[in-house]
C-alpha cells in the first residue's frame, strides 16, 4: 500500500470519521490581512524552543527542514526563541542572531520556508536571570532587574546530566540597561538581513522583559522599578528601538501577565496587561501576542487586554481546534498560536481542515539534541494512515 492509497483515506480520517472541512468554513482557517501580509489562515506556529542549534548556530540541514515541513502557503511560523547577545543563552543549544556566521545560517532556513509560500517572524530574546554562569562570557552572574535568584524551577546546562539551580543575577546598573536596549536593536536588524519577515519581541515567561514587567520580581527603586510606568519602561525602549530600525509593520510582542513561570508574579496582572496593551497602542505594533493563563496559573481573564488593545491581537494558551475557533469566532484573538500541537503535527492546519487526528506529542523528547527524534521524525498524516494500514493488512495476514 502506497501513499495513493493512505490518501485515498484522508477524508475518513476525522475524530470517529469526522467530515472535512473546506478553508473559509472554519474560523482558524479563514483568511486574515495581517498589516501587508495576506494569511489564508489564522493558525499561528509559536516559538518553541528546540535545543538543536549546536554552539547558538542554527543547522540548515535539520532546523531548515523543521520549519519547512510546518510551512503552508499563506500561513504564520515565528521562529524559536533566538538570543540577541552572547549573554542572552540559558538553555543548551538555543539559536543567536548576534553574529554574521549565525546570520548567515538562517538565511537558507528561512528561504526554504519563503519558498513553501510562508511567513516567517523571529522570536528574539535575552533570558536574563535564567541562566547559569556557565553560558555567560569569563563565568560571569547573569544580569537581570534584580539580584534575587529563581527559586521555583531548575535548568539544564549542555556539560549536565541533570536540572540545576539558576545562578544568582546581577541587576543592571541604571545606565547599563540601554546597552541591552541596543542588543534587541541589531538582533531585529540582522533578523531582516536574513530574509525573515519581522521580529517578535519576547516579553513574556519570565526572562529579561517580563523581569522588568513584573513586580514580584523587579525590586528596583530607580527609574525602572516601582510604578507600572517605570516597570515598563525597558519594554517600551526595545519597542521603540525595534520599531525606528526595522518598522513597526514588522514588529510583533508576546507577553504573559498572567503567567508564573521563572518566579514572574505580579501582583495585579489583569491591571499590568490592560496597562502594557494602552502602552503599546502608541506603536501600531504589527500584533500584540497574549498569552492567557491555564492550569496551575491565574486564571484570570484576558479579555481586558484584548479590549483594551487596539490592534491585530493573537492569543496562546495551549489551545486545541475547537477552543481556537472559538476565540477567533467570539472576537478574543485574531490569530491563535499554537505550540506542542504544530510541535507533533508538521501539518497541523491540514489535519484541522480534514477534522484529522493528532499525533501525540513526547514530552521527554522536547528539548533533547538530537537533530532527528522528537525534532523532524514526527509523521505526516498520509504516513500515519499507510502504517496504520500496513499495520492493520499485517495482522489480517497473520490471523
Amino acid at each position: 500500500m502506497g501513499h495513493e492509497v493512505a490518501a485515498s483515506v484522508l477524508e475518513e480520517a476525522g475524530n470517529g470519521g469526522g467530515d472535512a472541512v473546506e478553508f473559509g468554513t472554519m474560523p482558524l482557517l479563514s483568511s486574515y490581512q495581517l498589516g501587508s501580509f495576506k494569511l489564508s489562515h489564522r493558525v499561528v506556529h509559536g516559538p518553541l524552543t528546540r535545543c538543536r542549534s549546536y554552539g547558538c548556530v542554527p543547522q540548515p540541514s535539520h532546523a531548515g527542514l523543521y520549519y519547512a515541513q510546518r510551512a503552508t502557503p499563506g500561513g504564520l511560523l515565528i521562529a524559536e526563541a533566538t538570543g540577541v547577545s552572547e549573554t542572552s543563552n540559558g538553555y543548551p543549544h538555543t539559536p543567536g542572531i548576534w553574529t554574521q556566521e549565525q546570520v548567515e545560517a538562517w538565511k537558507p532556513i528561512v528561504k526554504a520556508v519563503h519558498d513553501k509560500g510562508g511567513v516567517f517572524f523571529c522570536q528574539i530574546w535575552h533570558v536574563g536571570r535564567v541562566s547559569h554562569t556557565s553560558y555567560q562570557p569569563n563565568a560571569a552572574a547573569p544580569i537581570s532587574s534584580t539580584n534575587q535568584a529563581v527559586k521555583s524551577e531548575k535548568i539544564y546546562l549542555p556539560s549536565a546530566d541533570g536540572a540545576v539551580d539558576c545562578s544568582i543575577p546581577r541587576a543592571l546598573e541604571t545606565d547599563e540597561v540601554a546597552e541591552y536596549v541596543e542588543h534587541f536593536r541589531k538582533a531585529a536588524r540582522n533578523c531582516i538581513e536574513a530574509g525573515f519577515d519581522g521580529v517578535e519581541i519576547h516579553g513574556s515567561h519570565g526572562y529579561l522583559i517580563d523581569q522588568f514587567l513584573k513586580d514580584g520580581i523587579n525590586d528596583r527603586t530607580d527609574k525602572y522599578g516601582g510604578s507600572m510606568e517605570n516597570r515598563c519602561r525597558f519594554m517600551v525602549e526595545v519597542v521603540e528601538a525595534v520599531t525606528k530600525e526595522i518598522g513597526a509593520d514588522r514588529v510583533g510582542i508576546k507577553i504573559s501577565p498572567f503567567s508564573h513561570s521563572y518566579d514572574a508574579s505580579d501582583s495585579d496582572p489583569t491591571k499590568l496587561s490592560v496597562y502594557i496593551a494602552e502602552t503599546l497602542n502608541r506603536y501600531n505594533l504589527l500584533y500584540l501576542l497574549g498569552v492567557e493563563g491555564r492550569d496551575s496559573e491565574a486564571k484570570e481573564s484576558i479579555w481586558p487586554m484584548r479590549k483594551a488593545y487596539k490592534g491585530n491581537f493573537f492569543v496562546g494558551a495551549g489551545f486545541n481546534a475547537e477552543e481556537g475557533n472559538e476565540a477567533i469566532k467570539s472576537g478574543k484573538a485574531d490569530m491563535v498560536a499554537y505550540g506542542r500541537l504544530f510541535l507533533a503535527n508538521p501539518d497541523l492546519v491540514k489535519r484541522f481542515a480534514l477534522n484529522a487526528p493528532l499525533n501525540k506529542y513526547n514530552r521527554e523528547t522536547f528539548y533533547t539534541q538530537d537533530p532527528v527524534i522528537g525534532y523532524t521524525d514526527y509523521p505526516f498524516l498520509e504516513d500515519a494512515l499507510e502504517s496504520q494500514l500496513l499495520d492493520s493488512a499485517a495482522g489480517d495476514t497473520l490471523k
